[in-house]
């Protein structure tokens, strides 16, 4: 395995890319762009790279499907931590451009729901073509098969172009979560500030199923952050759940949490356990009384004496 080398989702010119040289480590690493996330991901299954950066959810869009369903297939990855990063387009010409003469426009797919009503109302007549990426709709934009792209203004030297206008979202404070995958290993102590990442199969339909699910988190104050449903491929009506929680999978009620859940589900995978991205352990809200470590290992004494004829 080549420890120096990320990859990420590319080509040059990314919003990954950009996320990813915010980590200190990047200067230190061979950063290698990847033309998909599934190929990003796979040279760290099979050794070529160390970590991958790839986007997993948008704040406007919601999760990044290619990603969650990579995670959820295929050999296990683990995520170490995450990246949030502030989101606004550039709408990227060949330079002379006017915007009277745009008629066709390209981007991520994800990008077109941040820049629909903008388009609306400056580009009412041009069409829409989804690209690999945003870079890669820049470089479309280079070779001519488009007008122009959105992009990050970064990318506009890269290929060749220049911002005709900048600053384009449709809402205000849009950003960008990213995550650094590797290989499963031991994860990261708890900073306190944590963020547990796992992928839910139900074991059959039927009524309150998913309730099932999350009761194992609510009963036991588990906030969770973010739950998706995923086709599992099996069939209509079968889903597979992506679910963020707050915490991490050392604290007691986590844990035990992952454990109910292994229970009742015919398949879990344990994602990770990182550190939450601009979050800092004074922001985490105060635990519900019943929650924290100490009051669980209180419980569990108290069981051991009950069992014992000393409670």
């Amino acid at each position: 395995m080549s420890a120096t080398r990320y990859t990420y989702l590319g080509p040059e010119g990314t919003f990954t890319e950009a996320a990813l040289r915010t980590l200190p480590e990047a200067a230190t690493r061979e950063l290698v762009p990847m033309v998909s996330v599934p190929a990003a991901l796979d040279a760290v299954r099979n050794g070529e790279a160390a970590a991958a950066l790839v986007p997993i959810e948008n704040s406007v869009e919601g999760g990044v499907t290619a990603t969650l369903d990579e995670l959820a297939s295929g050999e296990p990855l683990m995520i170490y931590r995450e990246v949030l990063l502030p989101i606004a387009f550039a709408l990227l010409v060949r330079p002379g451009t006017k915007l009277s003469e745009i008629k066709t426009v390209t981007g991520h797919p994800v990008a077109q729901p941040q820049v629909r009503n903008w388009m609306r109302a400056h580009l009412p007549e041009a069409v829409w073509e989804s690209a690999a990426s945003n870079a890669d709709g820049a470089r479309l934009v280079q070779e001519g098969r488009f007008d122009a792209a959105f992009a990050g203004e970064f990318a506009a030297a890269t290929y060749g172009l220049e911002a005709l206008v900048t600053e384009i979202h449709d809402a205000e404070n849009a950003e960008t979560r990213f995550v650094l995958v590797g290989r499963p290993a031991r994860p990261a102590a708890p900073t306190g500030a944590d963020k547990t990442s796992v992928v839910l199969w139900l074991g059959d339909d039927h009524p309150g199923a998913l309730l099932e699910l999350l009761q194992e988190f609510a009963v036991r104050g588990v906030n969770l952050m973010l739950i998706q449903s995923r086709p599992t491929g099996a069939g209509i009506g079968n889903y597979c759940f992506a679910v963020d929680a707050e915490g991490h999978i050392s604290d007691r009620r986590v844990g035990e949490a992952l454990m109910g859940l292994k229970r009742i589900c015919p398949k879990v995978r344990f994602l990770g356990s990182y550190p939450r991205a601009g979050v800092e352990v004074e922001d985490v809200r105060a635990l519900r009384r019943g929650t924290s470590d100490g009051e669980f290992m209180s419980a569990s004494d108290w069981l051991a004496r009950a069992q014992d004829g000393r409670a």
